[in-house]
């Protein structure tokens, strides 16, 4: 039973690192949220995985600030907002349902108080 258990925690490590690698070329997919969730499900079950994420040379201090203090770097809580507020204003625009821009209305600046809350790494801004 544990095989399964692994099996699955790697499968989720897996598709997540593949979402994020496709997210460094989609605009608008972000890459680091599913770089991180990929470590976390690699400790998981995949070391291996794991600690080639902590020790690359790109990703790695990020997952390290985000597990020691839950840090975000200023540049990406610069790029996270415009993204939102491109999706907002995009969807404001568009024939997309009312019920979705309200949602979005709502929900987006509830996602940037949260975003601009967290602590910064003096180091990586």
């Amino acid at each position: 039973m544990i095989w399964i258990t692994t099996l699955l925690w790697r499968f989720l490590a897996a598709t997540s690192l593949i979402i994020g690698l496709i997210g460094l070329v989609v605009p608008g997919l972000p890459t680091v949220v599913f770089v991180l969730l990929s470590a976390w499900f690699a400790g998981k079950g995949w070391p291996r995985l794991e600690a080639w994420l902590l020790e690359h040379p790109r990703y790695g201090p990020g997952i390290h600030d985000w597990r020691r203090e839950g840090a975000i770097p200023r540049r990406a809580k610069y790029l996270a907002s415009l993204m939102m507020t491109i999706s907002l204003v995009t969807v404001w625009i568009s024939s997309a349902s009312l019920w979705l821009q309200l949602s979005l209305t709502f929900i987006l600046p509830g996602v940037a108080l949260w975003l601009w809350k967290r602590p910064e790494n003096s180091h990586r801004s």
